[in-house]
């Protein structure tokens, strides 16, 4: 699948035009906005949140390569398997020498 280059000039401080091969499109931009009457998203709770944390590359791997052959990416991958196992309420059966 071929990608379009898409280029976005500014015009005149207030236009954005957005050229690609197939449209042009202006959208006209107001100086400021008014969000005094914004609500805030009743579903925030729900959106993911960055963090950090340390995997071992084997781990990594082992992720990467399934997502490939899933078709998402690892990251998600590894979200649907921690989110597996919270809702499961799974436990880790450790064994140790």
């Amino acid at each position: 699948m071929k990608e379009i280059p898409i280029l976005f000039v500014l015009f005149q401080q207030e236009r954005l035009i957005n050229l690609n091969v197939n449209n042009t499109r202006i959208i006209v931009m107001r100086e400021s906005y008014d969000f005094s009457k914004s609500v805030k998203n009743p579903y925030a709770k729900r959106f993911k949140k960055q963090i950090t944390i340390r995997i071992d590359e084997e781990t990594i791997s082992y992720f990467k390569e399934m997502a490939e052959d899933k078709g998402i990416p690892y990251q998600s991958l590894i979200n649907l398997y921690l989110r597996d196992c919270a809702s499961e309420h799974r436990q880790l059966e450790t064994k140790w020498g």
